[in-house]
């Protein structure tokens, strides 16, 4: 089976993220997930602390976790991958993942995207309305994995 590539800032990690990585590895060999860093964004969690709270929370063999920096498309030839799998939150999520799909398909035609519903417990969770609620002192219990949770509190107790 091919390797698919789960690409995503991870900033934090949500329930809907590890709903996609499972579901993921019930169709794929190997999930890649690949922390988007942008240099132009400043991250609430260093790269290595999403990848450290990644790898905490999803502790599968079959899953790599890794980051990249540039296109995706390019990251994906290098690792070998030749799926990327991408969740849909709402229609609105559409359009914008419908034009990253054809526009990844034009640089690399042989790399396909497959899309994946987000299930009906996490569509209205977002990683920005996480820490968006958790940076308000907002319980987001059952939104995050436990040490993501965690990893919150520290983050803004630091900053209060």
């Amino acid at each position: 089976m091919p390797v698919a590539i789960y690409p995503g800032s991870f900033d934090p990690l949500t329930n809907g993220h590890l709903s996609l990585i499972q579901r993921s590895l019930k169709m794929f060999d190997k999930v890649i997930v690949a922390i988007a860093v942008n240099p132009k964004k400043t991250p609430l969690f260093t790269e290595d602390e999403r990848r450290d709270l990644i790898r905490e929370a999803v502790q599968d063999p079959r899953v790599e976790v890794d980051a990249f920096h540039g296109l995706l498309v390019d990251y994906v030839r290098r690792r070998g991958g030749s799926v990327i799998v991408r969740g849909l939150r709402a229609v609105s999520d559409f359009e914008y993942e419908f034009q990253l799909a054809n526009m990844n398909r034009k640089l690399a035609p042989t790399v396909e995207t497959v899309f994946m519903m987000t299930g009906e417990d996490y569509f209205y969770i977002s990683s920005q309305l996480v820490r968006e609620v958790a940076s308000f002192g907002g319980d987001v219990t059952g939104l995050v994995p436990p040490n993501v949770h965690e990893g919150l509190k520290a983050k803004f107790a630091r900053k209060t």
